[in-house]
């Protein structure tokens, strides 16, 4: 168990990027874009690749990124030009897409097990520095049991998502950010003070499908392969992030929602390892398993929500009552003393 939980651990902080830009799409520019499904494969397909025809990780990451972008961009195009409908351009690009990481790859599967990738370098890098015998030594001392090879993907990707987190939470608050919130938030009113909203709409969805290919280069550096299949469903699981984080952390400014898309992000990992240690489920039931998850994280804040206005409608009613109540018993006192 302590095994699995820590690679869910190391898996959510992976996936956190993916839901960042989900985020960036859904709440901030409130546009359904299914492109992620094939975005996240093409930032895979593209670091895997490039590493394989000897390019540096890093390098092959940035141009993940960069494609990732472009891709959002396209949607973006296809929405705004073309006067597509914002879901139906989201599913002609992931459709698009899919045939694309095909070519990419040449093959519907590239492996990256016996190839030095961004994963292997900062491990490599960290044991170097000696920072995997400290911990290990602390935790020797402490008492714990249980003891993970290597602490480096962990450390790396958590800071690495906060590092993304606090840019984006910049980013948001310049100028150029402030615009694209607005435009999210009420188009009509941005386009009234004869702002482009055109163009937020095509750079917000570009940037969000770079951090979704961002994810997905790591996560295929990660695995040890890039599949053409890896982010059938994707879109679901950065929802589920998203609506477990505000659901659990809150979201009531962008600070505080970014963090909490991190957390919902690990925690989704969490929630899904943890009901795949029931018995009467299997591997294969983890999209039903998400789908329970999103069900879930919609429903209860509502319901709670529900039972919370119902205690304060029963405060407010008492209080009216006992109100009432000392009114007449001072209405009578005072006819009382008349008499």
């Amino acid at each position: 168990m302590p095994t699995a939980i820590f690679g869910s651990l190391e898996a959510g902080a992976l996936y956190a990027l993916m839901a960042l830009g989900v985020y960036l799409s859904f709440r901030i520019l409130d546009f359904p874009d299914l492109t992620v499904d094939g975005s996240f494969v093409t930032g895979g397909a593209v670091a895997a690749v490039m590493i394989v025809n000897g390019q540096d990780p890093f390098f092959a990451t940035l141009v993940a990124i960069a494609t990732g972008f472009i891709a959002g961009c396209f949607t973006g195009l296809l929405h705004t030009k073309g006067k597509i409908n914002a879901l139906l351009s989201g599913i002609l690009m992931m459709i698009a897409l899919y045939s694309i990481n095909l070519r990419i790859m040449g093959k519907s599967n590239v492996s990256l097990l016996s190839e030095e990738t961004v994963i292997t370098k900062l491990s490599d890098f960290w044991k170097g520095i000696g920072m995997d015998d400290a911990i290990q030594s602390v935790i020797s001392t402490i008492g714990i049991g249980f003891i993970p090879k290597t602490w480096a993907v962990l450390i790396f990707m958590v800071l690495l998502a906060f590092a993304v987190k606090f840019l984006l939470d910049w980013f948001l608050k310049t100028e150029l950010g402030l615009a694209l919130r607005a435009t999210g938030n009420n188009e009509t009113m941005v386009r009234s003070f004869s702002v482009d909203t055109d163009f937020y709409k095509i750079f917000g969805l570009g940037l969000s499908n770079a951090l979704v290919a961002f994810s997905g280069a790591l996560v295929a550096q990660y695995n040890g392969f890039s599949d053409v299949g890896m982010g059938i469903g994707m879109i679901v699981i950065g929802l589920a992030s998203v609506i477990i984080g505000e659901a659990v952390f809150g979201a009531k400014n962008i600070i505080r929602a970014t963090a909490a898309v991190i957390g919902g992000a690990i925690l989704y990992r969490i929630i899904v390892t943890m009901a795949l240690r029931v018995e009467f489920l299997e591997t294969g039931d983890m999209k039903l398993i998400t789908a329970l998850i999103v069900i879930c994280a919609l429903v209860l804040p509502k319901v709670i929500d529900r039972q919370r206005e119902k205690q304060r409608k029963r405060k407010r009613l008492k209080a009216m009552s006992k109100a009432s109540a000392e009114g007449r018993g001072q209405n009578l006192a005072a006819a009382k003393t008349d008499l």
